[in-house]
């Protein structure tokens, strides 16, 4: 059962590998929302394994969690920020956004999920509170443009909910 679990976290990570590159290259949102549900009941069932199995793999299953916290994440914000986005809002429909809100969300995301995964792995969950707060300095600044604090604050929940449900996977594997 162990072993299953780690494999069906790697894949929940895994599937999510390829939208990277697809999302900037205009695909649907169907294919999005429906490999991030897979990739989302994929977690579920590995933690599910895991609750119920013997544990035992040994540390190095946390580099794989660091890997699918990092990279399974990005795929599930980014259809949580789509499916939030609300093109009726007045100032969603009087100017055209000429530069995205927040931009290098992706990469933001990849290293605030791989560093709270290592937090929470290496027993220090106040890192959790640096990880954040740099991420909030970092992009203070850009808060005030309009829809920018809302997307902060999904793409940040959901990203650190993925990283912290991987990290919570290999601890019940460990």
């Amino acid at each position: 059962m162990s072993l299953v679990s780690l494999i069906l976290l790697c894949l929940a990570a895994l599937i999510t590998v390829p939208m990277y590159g697809e999302r900037f290259r205009g695909h649907g949102n169907a294919r999005l929302y429906s490999l991030s549900a897979i990739s989302l009941v994929w977690l579920g069932v590995a933690a599910l394994l895991a609750s119920i199995s013997e544990g035992g793999l040994g540390a190095g299953v946390y580099a794989f969690a660091v890997a699918a916290a990092a990279l399974g994440g990005g795929p599930l914000t980014v259809s949580i920020l789509t499916l939030s986005f609300n093109a009726l809002h007045p100032e969603n429909r009087e100017k055209a956004e000429k530069e995205p809100v927040l931009r290098g969300g992706a990469w933001i995301g990849v290293l605030e999920r791989t560093g709270i995964a290592v937090t929470l792995l290496a027993g220090w969950p106040e890192g959790l509170a640096v990880v954040l707060a740099v991420k909030g300095l970092g992009r203070y600044s850009e808060l005030g443009q309009a829809g920018a604090a809302e997307r902060f604050i999904l793409g940040t929940f959901a990203s650190v909910l993925w990283a912290a449900a991987a990290s919570g996977v290999a601890v019940l594997l460990r």
